[in-house]
């Protein structure tokens, strides 16, 4: 039995006024230009579906809770591994790993690991493609910490070219379950993991991966 379409709540309201303003101007086109107005509903359809699949929100729950196991907290391709410095809260070198999310993939963020929220902050910044090198630290972008009780991980909503409004739905002391949305990043953008160094990763660089489903790695 296959699940029913679901929209997240970030995308209703955007939804709902451009349902409204094409349908007025499809209704507009077929009174005053009937000849285009087959042509105008056809875009119209389409374009209204093309932003629609930005928000669905399919529901996926992990497979098997285990807080030493890093599922993918989004959609996506992995475009970084590299053991890289983390300068904003561990101040150390950690183990990275970066998920690109196109605007044809899932946009919702999900919590990788569960445990307790230790640093949650907001940065205003730049919106540099995606891949770029330097967008992971002058972008617009939130960062996360969360303490499963033994380690912490962290991860990074990072804004792109077109992705301007990132959503994190956490505070600092809140305790979060593996799988459970953290966030969303309209449109698409980057999503980036710090792992302790020593992560057994079970990903490689350009693998396809999907929130909830895929195994990242696994704590030591």
């Amino acid at each position: 039995m296959k699940t029913p379409l679901r929209i997240h709540t970030e995308g209703r309201r955007m939804l709902v006024i451009l349902l409204v303003l094409l349908g007025g101007a499809t209704a507009v086109t077929f009174w005053q230009f009937p000849v285009w107005g087959l042509p105008v509903a056809i875009v119209s359809v389409i374009f209204f579906l093309i932003i629609l699949q930005f928000f669905r929100n399919p529901a996926r729950l992990v497979p098997e809770e285990d807080d030493n196991i890093i599922y993918a907290p989004a959609d996506g391709k992995v475009v970084v591994i590299e053991e890289a410095e983390e300068p904003e809260y561990f101040k150390d070198k950690r183990l990275q790993v970066s998920i690109f999310m196109s605007p044809v993939d899932v946009h919702v963020n999900r919590n990788p690991i569960g445990g307790e929220v230790k640093y949650n902050a907001y940065h205003p910044g730049r919106y540099l493609v995606a891949w770029h090198p330097k967008s992971s630290t002058e972008n617009e972008r939130t960062t996360m910490v969360i303490d499963n009780g033994s380690t912490e991980i962290l991860l990074r909503q990072i804004a792109g070219a077109l992705a301007k409004r990132i959503k994190n739905y956490v505070d600092v002391g809140d305790m979060v379950r593996q799988g459970e949305d953290f966030g969303f990043i309209k449109f698409g953008s980057r999503v980036d993991l710090f792992l302790p160094l020593g992560t057994k990763l079970e990903v490689k660089l350009n693998q396809k991966v999907k929130g909830n489903k895929t195994i990242i790695g696994r704590l030591g």
